[in-house]
């Protein structure tokens, strides 16, 4: 087998190991879980065409409800609670879309380290890990939207640096700014992928002027503008587009808008600018306070998981694996001291990792409402990456790599009932409770 035919092997692998985990026991629990009840909520208003009012872009109701269009759903439930009981398995359906894209997000990171420079065997490995870290697991195997934005960011990161490889081929860099624009458009977040890749671009458009080389700045500079700004800009737009032809009747979500915009005087264009408006004030003026809240710094450390549904003995839990999370967060810490100390760490991937690290998780710095354990997964798949990149560096490397796979499935298998929803006796679940702060 050749090169070439081994790296398609790889990346196949991976689609279809995404696809067992994220689609396997999908149907279970037949019940509404977690953040379910609302956004099972949205995706029915565009089935009625009733006015909804979410605080994020529509980007990621619109695919849940697309996913519900393509199975013949109908909105006959009222997501009004947690734990309310499914009439029919119609609302598989709904979440299709977020399981299909957290089986690919494994084959997205293995794509993006490949673009570093990183050799099939450790990107494949990191995406390995990946499928078997439960807390991603769970966000994408549910009516929730977060998966869509990680994995439209990073396939993005994958086309803009391909496109940079290329000296910046129009064709790439135009599909990263269309999958940057889409990320955004899941949620606000998104937009640290274009930070990251603008502020990449922005170093290569400067470097030559050190050299006193002026050549082409004018051509590159409007390339990255209209690839990295007005088409991610003009994407993010088209989604608002969208939401509002799907939702021309009165619907609850009427009391966020100003009566021009109920009475369709506006045009596309100003009601676009109210509902970003409205979505922003409704996130900065949040005051409610949650139980299972927790504060980025303390993320890296996984102290306050997230109970998603619980039903008797059975329970579905926002836990991460221990073993990829806590190992993660140290090869974090261990990365900038070598970066630091060490010359031949202080290179172009490993800067790109962290620089990717810390760009996920500053947004978090600032916001004041509350903020959850699964906003940290942007950030931990660069920390699984680090971790992988700095075992690549050592002598030993297999031997490592043997040992963590081991435990790491290991603990994902362990910890699993906890992630779909499995019965545990007593005893089961405390042995499971590993911290205080997990109960």
């Amino acid at each position: 087998m050749n090169l070439k035919n081994k790296k398609v092997l790889l990346g196949l692998l991976l689609v279809i190991l995404g696809l067992l985990t994220h689609f396997i026991f999908i149907w279970h629990p037949a019940e509404v879980v977690f953040d379910e009840v609302h956004y099972g909520k949205y995706a029915n208003g565009y089935f009625t065409g009733e006015y909804f009012f979410s605080g994020h872009p529509p980007l990621g109701v619109e695919l849940i409800a697309l996913g519900g269009w393509l199975g013949g759903y109908k909105p006959h439930f009222t997501f009004e609670n947690i734990g309310e009981k499914f009439g029919d398995n119609s609302f598989i359906w709904l979440r299709l879309m977020p399981a299909l894209a957290g089986a690919f997000i494994p084959l997205a990171i293995y794509l993006f380290l490949r673009t570093l420079g990183i050799s099939s065997l450790f990107s494949f490995i990191t995406g390995v890990l990946l499928i078997f870290e439960n807390a991603l697991l769970v966000q994408s195997h549910f009516i929730l939207i977060d998966s869509f934005l990680i994995l439209f960011g990073f396939l993005g990161l994958v086309c803009f640096f391909v496109s940079r490889s290329r000296q910046y081929s129009l064709i790439c860099l135009g599909l990263a700014g269309i999958l940057f624009g889409m990320s955004a458009a899941v949620k606000w977040t998104g937009l640290s992928f274009i930070i990251f890749a603008g502020l990449i671009a922005i170093f290569d458009l400067i470097k030559p002027l050190f050299k006193k080389s002026y050549r082409g700045l004018v051509k590159t500079g409007t390339k990255f503008s209209v690839c990295l700004l007005i088409l991610p800009f003009l994407v993010y737009f088209l989604t608002f587009y969208v939401h509002f032809k799907l939702l021309p009747n009165p619907g609850p979500g009427d009391g966020f808008m100003t009566q021009e915009f109920l009475q369709g005087k506006e045009n596309i264009l100003e009601k676009f600018i109210e509902l970003n408006k409205a979505s922003y004030y409704s996130n900065i003026l949040l005051q409610a306070t949650h139980p299972y809240s927790s504060k980025f710094y303390t993320w890296p450390f996984m102290s306050k998981p997230i109970f998603y549904w619980v039903d008797g003995d059975s329970r579905i839990y926002l836990l991460g694996n221990p073993v990829i999370w806590w190992l993660s967060s140290i090869a974090v810490i261990l990365a900038i001291i070598l970066f630091l100390i060490e010359k031949k760490f202080r290179e172009r991937t490993l800067f790109i990792l962290l620089l990717g690290y810390f760009l996920n998780l500053l947004p978090f710095i600032t916001i004041k409402r509350a903020t959850f354990l699964y906003h940290y997964l942007p950030s931990l798949i660069f920390a699984i990456s680090i971790m992988v990149y700095l075992i690549s560096k050592s002598k030993n490397y297999k031997t490592i790599i043997i040992i963590l796979l081991i435990f790491s499935i290991g603990a994902f298998v362990y910890f699993a009932p906890l992630n779909y929803g499995f019965k545990l006796t007593p005893q089961q679940y405390q042995e499971r409770v590993w911290l205080k702060s997990w109960e």
